[in-house]
């Protein structure tokens, strides 16, 4: 059975002690409410983004669509235009003028047909546009957002990596000159055990598990060498005797 002095023992609970704290501020850290918000917001970022590119794209499409209508309309108008003036000048035969009636009737049809689709596309263009500009407007709202909780982070962030720098210092304090043998064991437990290697034997119970050893554990224990490392029968760790705490 291995061996360590009991004032090392008793003092790894000091050690076990700043671990458990350190691993406390970590998870503090990994977890501060903001970064759900960061999270959140930047997820409504990425789609709102994605509207606004498509709503930017749509817009774009239109645009060109109203520039066609325009070209057509304006095709239309200059051919009517021309037709008016040789029908006001009076050019050609009788046949040639009524000709040119009919062809400024069905160009008037034609050019009113073509104003139709240019409106609508107009109208179409207007509230695409209104669409990436609401986009446009929600995303930057939200981004002033992220910037403020991300400040917010960063402050926490601080605060908790001071705390943790402290508690390096206090653990490499704490650890100075103990068993060699007696430190390996317990980071190997406390690796697989949850962050708790050592625990305290008080009033007969294992407050690394709050099992209460049966009356004959404890008299095998008391029994034991004091220098003697005992483990809980429960759940493996290192029991501490003698601690105060």
């Amino acid at each position: 059975m291995p061996n360590a002095p009991a004032a090392d023992q008793i003092r790894l609970l000091d050690v076990q002690d700043i671990d458990l704290r350190v691993q406390q501020a970590r998870h503090r850290r990994d977890h501060l409410p903001v970064l759900a918000q960061i999270d959140e917001l930047t997820a409504r970022v990425t789609d709102l983004d994605e509207a606004r590119v498509a709503t930017a794209t749509k817009a774009s499409d239109l645009r060109r669509a109203v520039q066609k209508a325009e070209d057509d309309v304006q095709v239309v108008r200059d051919r009517a235009a021309r037709d008016n003036a040789r029908l006001e000048a009076g050019q050609g035969t009788p046949k040639d003028l009524q000709a040119l009636q009919a062809e400024l009737a069905v160009l008037g049809r034609r050019q009113e047909a073509l104003e139709d689709v240019e409106l609508e596309a107009m109208e179409a263009l207007d509230a695409a546009e209104k669409e990436h500009a609401s986009a446009k407007e929600q995303v930057e709202a939200i981004e002033a957002q992220i910037a403020t909780l991300a400040a917010e982070r960063d402050a926490a962030w601080k605060d908790l990596d001071a705390e943790l720098a402290t508690l390096a210092d206090e653990r490499t304090a704490a650890a100075v000159g103990l068993d060699a043998g007696l430190v390996a064991l317990y980071e190997k437990l406390r690796a697989s055990h949850g962050g708790i290697g050592a625990a305290a034997l008080a009033q007969g119970q294992c407050l690394g598990c709050r099992t209460v050893l049966n009356p004959g554990d404890l008299r095998d224990i008391e029994a034991r060498p004091a220098d003697a490392i005992v483990r809980c029968e429960e759940c493996s760790r290192i029991l501490v005797r003698g601690a105060a705490k």
